[in-house]
């Protein structure tokens, strides 16, 4: 079953078609320097291959960690920035009941997260949440000393263990880092935390089928295999032997490119459908930080539609002309709801009687479609089967593979980010981190 389609018609108002076609050789290049590993940054490919490399044993490990969790905790704490959750935090989000938080008979503890921010009162209202509360913690940190998680880590760690005991606060700590060196792996091993290996050659922001994204998601009672299953199919569909007009990802990171150069800087990834909010919050890390560098890159940017429509669609419709759309389409929901008759009708939507919501939902998906092209917006359309496993491991594995030859086109290493690092030297010289002192002075001068 194909799970994922794209439509690119309505770009070719504002590039042409052969414009596209034109670059089947770069696409080609791209692609078969990701696979032979001869482009930029090529030592951080792990994730490539890496769905067809997990085995049954490595689920396994993954799936008993995570019930040991399920079956001793209400709540577990997902530990992480970046990378290190977004993956998590988008597939859970995507595939659980929108109003997870308020179910009172669980199956699943709830999966919450902290380390993504720095937010006080976010800290103590997490940490007044979990009081009395039966709570476990996936610390996930390559290092161990990024602030914000280590921070984070650091408070909650000690509110476990003064509730259940140092002993039995061990057996409800994973540590998902590195696989020999930094604090977080000198500390598990210290401890007797049970760990997993964060792969040396897979960045975070393609770390979601590692145990940094894998462990979380079955801990919420999601099917690891099947997203695995979906990102195996995937694999396939976008490997050198593929046509350049058969593979989605290289066509979609064509599209893209042709119309960077025409001018349209901004993409816009917009779903009409609420649990993909994350997705976007997702994919907004993967092609932010592959392809801003060098004073170059599409900036990325994620709406919730129809709700985004009435704040920011105005300024989509007729802002500046820099912009263009990824639409995220969900051919099937998987549940019913029908308009009911009003004998009043004060609002007049007695014409919708007997509709699915999800009927009125796809119009104003297409109205807003052909809104914005006839506004100046050249549009894509991915749609995607359902909201599934399968599907959401298909799609996400797209996205990747597609950002990997889009940077390519570009002319950067995807796999860096030198960038990320200039507020945190600020940032400690500013705290007066020891090391940092010419650091501190300099930068009090600039005050």
């Amino acid at each position: 079953m194909q799970h994922i389609k794209l439509s690119i018609e309505k770009a070719f108002g504002f590039v042409s078609e052969q414009a596209v076609a034109n670059y089947k050789t770069q696409v080609t290049n791209a692609n078969a320097a990701l696979h032979n590993g001869t482009g930029k940054g090529s030592d951080f490919l792990g994730w490539l291959n890496l769905p067809t490399s997990i085995d049954e044993a490595h689920l396994a490990d993954v799936e008993n960690t995570a019930k040991i969790l399920r079956d001793n905790c209400e709540i577990v704490v997902v530990i992480g920035i970046g990378g290190s959750y977004l993956g998590a935090k988008a597939v859970i989000d995507a595939l659980s009941n929108s109003f997870d938080w308020l179910q009172t008979e669980r199956t699943s503890p709830a999966v919450v997260y902290a380390g993504q921010n720095i937010g006080e009162d976010y800290l103590y209202e997490l940490t007044e949440i979990l009081k009395g509360k039966q709570f476990g913690i996936i610390n996930i940190s390559k290092s161990g000393t990024t602030t914000e998680p280590a921070l984070a880590f650091r408070i909650l760690k000690k509110q476990l263990e003064d509730a259940v005991g140092k002993e039995e606060a061990k057996t409800r700590i994973v540590a998902i880092t590195d696989k020999s060196k930094g604090a977080l792996r000198t500390l598990a091993t210290k401890e007797g935390y049970k760990t997993f290996i964060i792969p040396d050659n897979v960045g975070g922001r393609f770390s979601v089928l590692t145990p940094v994204g894998l462990l979380p998601i079955a801990v919420a009672g999601i099917s690891i295999r099947e997203l695995v299953a979906g990102a195996v199919s995937m694999e396939k569909k976008t490997g050198i032997e593929v046509p350049f007009e058969e593979n989605l990802s290289a066509v979609y990171a064509a599209v893209r490119n042709e119309l960077y150069k025409s001018g349209k800087s901004i993409e816009i990834l917009a779903n009409f459908h609420p649990k993909l909010h994350y997705i976007g919050e997702w994919w907004k890390q993967l092609y932010g930080e592959s392809e801003g560098k060098e004073n170059k890159g599409i900036f990325p940017a994620a709406v919730d539609f129809s709700t985004d429509l009435h704040s920011m669609g105005q300024w989509i419709q007729e802002g500046e002309r820099t912009i263009f759309e990824t639409v995220i389409s969900v051919e099937k929901t998987n549940h019913t709801v029908l308009v009911p008759s009003d004998e009043a009708n004060l609002d007049g939507l007695n014409f919708l009687a007997g509709k699915r919501v999800d009927e009125v939902n796809k119009m104003a998906e297409l109205g807003t479609q052909l809104a914005h092209v006839d506004g100046g917006v050249p549009n894509m359309r991915l749609c995607i089967a359902d909201l599934s496993e399968q599907t959401i491991g298909e799609l996400l594995y797209f996205f990747e593979v597609a950002c990997g030859i889009s940077g390519y086109l570009l002319g950067v290493n995807p796999f860096n980010q030198p960038g990320v690092e200039a507020y945190k030297k600020n940032m400690f010289a500013l705290l007066n981190k020891p090391g940092y002192e010419e650091e501190s002075k300099a930068i009090q001068s600039r005050l």
